[in-house]
């Protein structure tokens, strides 16, 4: 049994969005997507879409690319990226009671790995995308979720977490975040994250060990679609 990631599978069953003016790592990625889950992924293991799953708006849209997802072996996990359109904040209960069995829903919940408690939500960073203020905002309401996340699973009797991230756990330039502080604060051992595709946005946060906390980035294209092994 192990625990594996990926974020950003951004699959497109139903919905024609073409990734491939981003870097050649996307070309038939569909197809790299299931012959490295074929290949890594047994059937007892867990893994983590770390975000973007789908282009797709609405769940009767996503149906093909849940599933796609549902074929592929292993349990799944997943965490709420910013293009997950059928993925209201307030429908994270609706979802795991629909996909009850088959799919698992992390935000303001917890999901569990052995004596692990996997925590997390969406996060944000600042891209120059809107103001400053605006991201303040999204931030604090983001890390509100987390924090939520982390005591649920402590009031549950777990102290050993991993946490989850769609967007980076820091701005560019930035060594900490509200993010980072929190997952200190808890003693988060991990903090795995995705969003940054090609290859110049790939160090744009933080990588390795940084204040006894692992960061790794899993976008989709960074692993050339192979998900990353968390921990055995």
């Amino acid at each position: 049994m192990a625990l594996w990631a990926i974020g950003d599978l951004h699959l497109t069953f139903a919905v024609n969005k073409p990734m491939t003016d981003i870097g050649p790592e996307w070309k038939h990625h569909v197809k790299k997507i299931q012959k490295n889950f074929e290949k890594k992924i047994r059937p007892d293991d867990t893994v983590v879409i770390v975000g973007d799953l789908s282009w797709g708006r609405n769940l009767e849209q996503c149906k093909p690319d849940f599933d796609f997802l549902e074929s592929l072996p292993g349990r799944k996990i997943l965490v709420r990226g910013n293009h997950d359109m059928y993925w209201d904040a307030k429908k994270t209960e609706r979802l795991n009671e629909h996909f009850r069995g088959r799919l698992e829903f992390l935000q303001n919940n917890f999901c569990t790995y052995g004596d692990y408690a996997l925590v997390g939500t969406k996060g944000y960073c600042f891209e120059n995308k809107d103001s400053w203020e605006h991201h303040l905002k999204i931030v604090e309401r983001e890390a509100e979720r987390l924090r939520v996340s982390f005591e649920s699973a402590k009031q549950a009797g777990y102290n050993k977490f991993i946490c989850f991230l769609h967007y980076p756990p820091t701005t560019i330039g930035y060594l900490e975040s509200p993010f980072t502080q929190i997952a200190e604060e808890y003693g988060a051992e991990q903090l795995v994250y995705a969003h940054c595709h090609g290859w110049r946005r790939w160090n744009d946060s933080l990588l390795g060990t940084h204040r006894n906390i692992k960061y790794s980035l899993v976008s989709g294209d960074s692993l050339n679609f192979k998900p990353k092994k968390i921990t055995d």
